[in-house]
């Protein structure tokens, strides 16, 4: 063993107990879509003083989370996205109303001093009422809980027209005067059950310094007033609506008023209505108001099916992986199918280190990144199998050390370019769908750690067993495979007329179009705003009947589709929380119990956001790409590569058109997906093209690129079918969250290889024949031997003595 395999082997050991460490110590964090509950995002506005900026929305923030904390919701998540949206994260909510209720309030919240009876006639209200008293025990709570009756109005009292008039309690208007205190001056505010003063459910209330002696103040100007008289009272107004209006207890004297933690509200409330008093109080005022831009609920069972259903997808899918890869290169692929197994520990404990939020499609990129994994080791082998055929005599240590030599460059060039995909699923993404970037990203870093360290340890180490070196059919890199002999000796002339393959393609392109034209593109709520809820009944109810039953409950332009097993899907414009509610109601009279296993709200404004930012994502991709392969490669095959890359992502546009199915937020991620593997393939093409082509620069390159895609075929074929094993699984297994997600992916993985081959290269020799820029230097390409010095290297086990 040298002493560079022994390092590469303590390496990977050394990461892999740390990986299981971290897999046994560490839970994953679950995102709502498969934990259940209900995310909101909030949009602040500007008023007509403040300006919704960062500031402003922090503070927004830090109110929300105290009327969130005392929802009693289980470890809510509020964070703060860009300048001014706020995203509410709240677990095992099922039911958003009452949340997006106190969330949605601007609670402008106010203390006035009452001056007297109102005179417009008042609309009738609930009646909630209550009284301020002296926490003293031996005060009667209860002779003070009833609001007494108003007094004969003052004659000698001039009422202003223009002071504040507002209904309280129990509908009777009261006269008020201006704000003396607000709500930012509120330090606390609990609820409590008084048992041993017999008080019931109170509401305790303690100011800030300044603002006590404020309601200090109040509350003793208010002491003034005869018992009974309108004008002993306290009005706590939120929104222009008094909440509270209670009288000062009798035993306060005039001018002294009630100090800040000896006041208590008391009267005749529930436990939830203390409750909500107390939340309101102390919520105080938003800075600005907010807005409900999206609004999203996923039930626990539809969260627990995903996992579920990945899990087993991932288990299928990797052992087929597994075996394809140790039926074709024997010993040395069931050495990477070990390396694939450490990949998938590797993967998942770093996860778990960084803290990623585990989303419905970062679970399926981790899923998709395991059949992804065996490009490298695919890479590598193919190479060695090729250097084995051309020197038979060199041995397996040798060809293999070649091996992963020559691949390194398309390894590289291929997984950046996966990468840059992943980053602007990222940066560019929205929700959930920037987990599958991040998921990704860490797959792609974690696969070349598997194949170039772990992969490269055991294969090496297998490699110096005489036994292993002797019996080529043991190895399975000692002689080239089936399909490859087979092409050499056929030799078809694939581009003697490359024309064709274009005119293919733009045939294809043009069905693409034609369905986008003929039968649109159906965009699903995420892009175009509205309302889509899933639900499940107990009873089944087929789609006509579940149509008439909304309809008749009001919602005739509701959408009704049916969803997973035997659910409803209904979708419409714009729905609050309680038309929703009475939506619901409405199927369940056909459908016995029904549960909402998924909703989704997004407002008009952020779906045309999301619509817009799609498409610059897709712009920025085209771009990024054609910049990166430009650098890398020559001119004619950047643009070739991105031409078959556009060229694939109207085909699954089209195909989902021809098909019916909604393109969302999942579906951009996939588009992502399948122009980072178009390009990936199109790289390991040209870099082999660009390889053979320096090295034999006077053969026509119609000729090099004949071979190239001859030697690349195995390797794409090979590689592909490793990614379709597992998303035949997600289509079969996922459901319909991630059936979609995994048919576009299908769908971009077939078109893809098809480009590679039969788009880009006849791309890229009709561009060559206009371009003047002469043919490559020897040893332009990486890993390619680089003029006289590279000729003259010795093989690694060479000691450079002869006979």
């Amino acid at each position: 063993m040298t002493r560079a395999t022994a390092v590469r082997a303590v390496l990977a050991v050394a990461v892999l107990l740390a990986s299981v460490f971290i897999t046994l110590t560490m839970s994953p964090r679950l995102g709502l879509d498969l934990q259940g509950g209900t995310r909101i995002v909030l949009q602040a506005r500007d008023t007509a003083t403040v300006e919704a900026d960062r500031e402003t929305t922090d503070r927004t923030l830090e109110v929300l989370r105290q009327r969130i904390d005392s929802l009693g919701v289980s470890e809510p998540t509020l964070t703060r996205s860009g300048e001014d949206r706020i995203i509410v994260e709240l677990p095992d909510v099922q039911d958003p109303r009452q949340a997006a209720e106190v969330i949605g309030r601007t609670a402008q919240l106010t203390f006035h001093a009452v001056e007297g009876e109102g005179t417009d006639q008042p609309e009738k209200t609930t009646p909630a009422p209550g009284s301020t008293t002296d926490p003293d025990p031996t005060t009667d709570p209860g002779s003070t809980t009833e609001p007494a009756p108003a007094p004969d109005p003052d004659p000698d009292q001039d009422p202003d027209p223009d002071r504040l008039t507002l209904p309280d309690e129990q509908g009777r208007l009261l006269a008020l005067g201006e704000p003396r205190l607000s709500g930012a001056g509120v330090e606390d505010a609990t609820a409590a059950f008084d048992a041993q003063g017999g008080a019931g459910w109170t509401v305790s209330l303690e100011f800030r310094k300044g603002a006590g002696q404020d309601w200090k103040k109040l509350t003793g100007e208010a002491a003034c007033h005869p018992a009974g008289d309108d004008r002993r009272r306290v009005a706590i107004v939120l929104d222009e609506k008094v909440i509270s209006s209670p009288q000062v207890d009798p035993s306060v004297g005039c001018r002294a008023g009630l100090p800040s933690g000896a006041t208590q509200i008391t009267g005749s409330f529930s436990a939830d209505e203390a409750r909500d008093l107390a939340l309101l109080i102390k919520g105080g005022a938003l800075p600005v108001p907010v807005e409900i831009v999206e609004q999203r609920t996923v039930g626990p069972t539809l969260g627990a099916a995903a996992i579920d259903a990945s899990a087993q997808a991932a288990l299928i899918g990797a052992a087929a992986t597994a075996l394809f890869i140790t039926v074709v290169y024997r010993l040395f692929g069931a050495l990477a199918a070990v390396a694939l197994g450490a990949y998938g520990v590797i993967s998942y404990a770093a996860l778990l280190a960084l803290g990623v939020t585990l989303t419905l499609p970062g679970l399926a990129g981790f899923v998709l990144a395991i059949g992804m994994a065996v490009d490298a080791n695919v890479l590598v082998f193919e190479r060695a199998r090729e250097e084995s055929a051309d020197r038979p005599t060199r041995s397996l240590r040798s060809a293999l050390t070649t091996g992963f030599r020559k691949a390194w460059s398309a390894v590289a060039d291929s997984n950046a370019t996966t990468l840059i995909a992943a980053g602007l699923l990222f940066f560019l993404g929205s929700g959930p769908v920037k987990g599958f970037g991040v998921t990704l990203a860490i797959g792609v870093v974690a696969s070349m750690f598997s194949a170039l360290v772990i992969a490269r340890a055991l294969t090496e180490i297998a490699a110096n067993s005489r036994f292993v070196s002797d019996y080529q059919g043991v190895n399975g890199i000692g002689r080239p495979g089936a399909v490859r002999t087979w092409l050499v000796r056929k030799d078809p002339k694939l581009f003697r007329k490359s024309a064709r393959w274009l005119v293919v393609s733009a045939a294809l392109v043009v069905v693409a179009v034609a369905g986008i034209v003929v039968r649109g593109v159906d965009l699903g709520v995420e892009f175009t705003g509205g309302r889509l809820v899933e639900y499940s009944t107990s009873r089944p109810v087929d789609v006509e009947t579940a149509r008439d039953s909304i309809a008749a409950a009001g919602f005739g332009d509701a959408e009704v589709t049916t969803a997973g097993d035997g659910d409803l899907s209904v979708r419409t414009g714009k729905l609050d929380n309680d038309g929703e509610h009475a939506l619901r109601a409405a199927l369940a009279e056909e459908g016995g119990e029904t549960t909402k296993v998924r909703d989704e709200l997004i407002g008009p404004s952020l779906g045309d956001e999301l619509r817009r930012n799609a498409l610059i994502a897709l712009g920025v991709a085209v771009a990024v790409q054609l910049a990166y392969l430009a650098v890398r490669f020559r001119w004619t095959f950047a643009v070739a590569s991105v031409v078959a890359m556009v060229h694939d992502v109207i085909l699954v546009v089209g195909a989902f058109a021809w098909l019916g199915r909604p393109v969302d937020g999942i579906f951009l991620a996939a588009l992502l997906t399948v122009i980072g593997y178009s390009v990936n393939d199109s790289v390991v093409v040209f870099d082999r093209v660009r390889e053979l082509w320096g090295t034999n620069r006077r053969t026509p390159l119609d000729t090099i690129a004949r071979r190239a895609v001859l030697q690349t075929v195995p390797r794409t074929v090979n590689t592909g079918m490793g990614a379709l094993f597992i998303l035949a699984a997600l289509a079969v297994l996922g459901g319909d969250s991630l059936a979609d997600f995994a048919l576009a992916l299908l769908i971009g993985i077939v078109v893809g290889t098809w480009s590679s081959v039969f788009t880009a290269v006849p791309g890229a020799l009709a561009l060559e024949r206009s371009a003047k820029a002469p043919p490559p230097a020897p040893g332009k390409g990486k890993g390619t031997p680089r003029g006289k010095a590279r000729a003259a290297r010795r093989d690694p086990l060479d000691n450079g003595a002869r006979v």
